[in-house]
This record gives C-alpha cells, structure tokens and sequence, in this order.
C-alpha cells in the first residue's frame, strides 16, 4: 500500500488513552473553598458594656459638678461670715468710740465720783445689754443665711443670758462656753466676733479714778 493511501484508512492499532474524568464535587472543593464564619455577636454583653461605660461618664460628670457647687457655696459663705464680721465689728466699734468716752464725760460732769461709782454698774449692764441685743441681731443673720460650722459663744452667762433671749427660736443653734470675762466672743467656723465691754470698762475705771 502506498504511502498515499495509507493516510486515509482508519487506524486500528493500540486505542488511544481516554481523556481523565473530572470529578465536579472535587474540583469545587479546591476552587471554592468554605468561608470561615463570623463569632456570633453576644448582644447582651455589648448592651451592658455600653450601659456601664455611659453609667461611668454620667458619675464623674456629676461628681465634678457636684463638687464644684460645693467649692463656690463654701467660698460664698466664707465671704458672707467675713463681710458680717467686718460690719458688725466696723459698727460696734463705731457706736462704742462715739458713746463711750461721751458717756463716762457726762457721768463726771454731773455726777459726784461716789454718786458715779453707785450707777457705774446699771449703766454698764445697760451697755451690755444693748451689745448682747446687737450681738443677736447678727448672729439671727448669720444662722438664716446658713453660717457653715458651729456657733461657740464664750463669756459670762449673765450676757449670754440676754443674748439667748434675743436668739429666740434660734438659741438652739448656739453652744455656751463660760468664761471669765467682761466680753462675748462669738466663734462662727474660723471668724471671731468679740464685743468691746472691756474698752467700756477700762474707759469708766479711768473717769472713776
């Protein structure tokens, strides 16, 4: 047989290998592989993380506010017993330095030194009296506008006496220390308010010299 016609008649030799079977289940696995799931959300958790970190912000915002308020009401109290303070003592000393020394000149233009020795001592508990009554009228002030601490009054219970009376209601809120003194001295938190008997003392021992 030529070579010519060989080309056109059917092979019958050795089959040729068939092509491999692809698995379709096999090749998805490669191509496609599984996508790793998400952790599932704890709902619950993620609510009471939230409430506790709005819980913490709101209580240190209140806090500071809290304390803040608290700073500017003791400053204005502070500012308030000083500015009682410096009045009563600016009046008193005012009413003491005009009356006094006036008083204690008439005493020894009109009266004889023995006849001013017997009312030396009405006079002086009629001057104690008034100071006991001024006294009150502050501290009736202070207590109403709240005075911070407590209120220590030191002296002779006689003046204290007239000083309670005056305070009415409020003598609750005074504590009474007895002293050995002519003077009141009131104590309000860190202020001190004193009254001037003793300047009116040493004033009339010299007149009654």
């Amino acid at each position: 047989m030529s070579i010519s016609l060989s080309r056109y008649l059917k092979d019958f030799g050795e089959p040729k290998p068939s092509a491999p079977i692809i698995d379709i289940d096999d090749l998805a696995g490669d191509v496609f592989p599984e996508t790793p799931s998400e952790p599932p959300v704890d709902i619950e958790a993620e609510r009471r993380e939230a409430y506790a970190q709005g819980h913490a912000a709101a209580t240190a915002d209140l806090t500071e506010k809290y304390e803040s308020e608290a700073r500017a009401l003791a400053e204005a109290h502070a500012r308030a017993l000083e500015e009682l303070k410096i009045r009563y003592e600016v009046e008193a000393a005012a009413v003491i330095a005009s009356r006094v020394l006036d008083i204690a000149e008439e005493v020894a233009q009109l009266v004889s030194a023995g006849a001013a020795t017997a009312i030396a001592p009405v006079m002086t508990e009629a001057l104690a009296a008034k100071a006991a009554e001024s006294l009150a009228a502050l501290l009736r002030e202070a207590i109403l506008e709240g005075a911070a601490g407590p209120i220590v009054v030191r002296g002779p219970t006689s003046l204290f006496d007239i000083l309670k009376a005056e305070l009415g209601e409020h003598a609750a809120a005074v504590r009474h220390i007895e002293a050995d003194d002519v003077d009141l001295a009131v104590e309000i938190g860190e202020s001190v308010i004193v009254t001037r008997m003793s300047a009116w003392a040493a004033s009339l021992k010299k007149v009654l010299e």
